[in-house]
């Protein structure tokens, strides 16, 4: 039997440890990638530490971590012919299974691993100028804000639209909406590096979350309108309350950082009177790793930036603790078997 590293999570004992396991077999329309990069986010660190919850699709108490992975085929499953051997290709952060969506990594074993399993249609060919450590990041890190921003909120060109938490999500969220166009773009945060981060990467203004006159400088760069359009990246309650204050009629609240905690509104008269909406969003559809591989090979787009370090597979439990302790002020780190 051929035997592989990977990180697995016992979820009972929300321990993570690299382990000795079999290496996987695609079956018919799969195939198996040799990881050359994998992601390591937030949602990572809640689903370790048990915030999150168990997975609601998993078999088992244990699970190769790992959602936002690229590397190259080694192996096609019976039947696959769209795919070649030795292509390079980056996975989409979850698959489609008995017609629901399994996020890798959380109902599946995921990319933090030697090789990885995925389905045909959850592969998207990599070009050879994209980097594995960048194309990691795409599914999750980047395809989230996409599509929470062109999907969910609908945003336009000129709207103000402001980004609470310029973490892994927030700061790509910063430059997709400098992209498609969106004005002023206010980012939130209470850390100073992540303000100056924000406003290197193409934020108009930076505030602190705390500040007294947060809503006196929101009105003034939008000229009095507010906001068109909130962001919760940061999955913190205290968030939708400061939002909403800031959002004009008929403004949308986007959550997009995940908290398990109650959707409180404090003023329902206010909310209601000025036709406030509040949209969930999690995940991307399949079409937009596609899409953002081919923005990133075109040069629109470039989260070189993103990358604050590599460390190998066996230090993924380091990774986890820099993330959650924000040692180094990380963006993105990333785990190479």
């Amino acid at each position: 039997m051929d035997l592989m590293r990977a990180a697995r999570l016992h979820i009972p004992t929300h321990t993570l440890t690299v382990e000795a396991v079999p290496r996987p077999t695609p079956g018919p329309g799969q195939v198996l990638i040799e990881v050359g990069a994998a992601g390591v986010c937030m949602s990572d660190v809640h689903f370790i530490d048990g915030s999150l919850g168990r997975p609601p699709h998993l078999r088992g108490d244990v699970v190769t971590i790992g959602h936002e992975v690229a590397g190259t085929i080694v192996e096609l499953g019976p039947g696959v012919s769209e795919f070649g051997v030795g292509q390079r290709v980056v996975l989409q952060a979850g698959d489609i299974k008995d017609g629901q969506m399994h996020t890798r990594g959380v109902d599946f074993d995921g990319g933090w691993a030697e090789y990885a399993l995925a389905s045909v249609e959850s592969v998207f060919v990599l070009p050879d100028s994209i980097p594995f450590e960048q194309a990691a990041i795409i599914p999750d890190a980047v395809s989230t804000p996409w599509d929470a921003i062109l999907r969910t909120a609908g945003v336009r060109p000129g709207e103000a639209v402001g980004v609470w938490g310029v973490g892994g999500l927030g700061a790509h969220a910063v430059q997709l909406l400098r992209a498609v166009g969106a004005f002023p773009i206010v980012a939130v945060d209470p850390v100073p590096a992540a303000r100056r981060r924000a406003l290197d990467l193409g934020a108009d203004l930076a505030l602190d979350s705390a500040d007294p006159a947060f809503r006196e400088q929101v009105l003034a760069v939008t000229k009095g309108r507010a906001l068109s359009v909130a962001f919760d990246f940061a999955g913190v309650t205290p968030v939708h309350e400061q939002a909403l204050a800031v959002l004009a009629s008929e403004g949308r609240l986007i959550l997009v950082g995940l908290s398990g905690r109650p959707l409180v509104v404090q003023d329902s008269t206010t909310f209601s009177y000025l036709k406030h909406e509040i949209r969930g969003h999690f995940g991307s559809a399949l079409d937009s790793v596609p899409q953002l591989v081919d923005l990133v090979a075109s040069g629109r787009l470039d989260f070189s930036r993103s990358i604050t370090d590599v460390l190998p597979l066996e230090e993924a439990g380091v990774a986890v603790r820099r993330l959650h302790t924000k040692e180094g002020d990380p963006l993105r780190l990333i785990l190479k078997p």
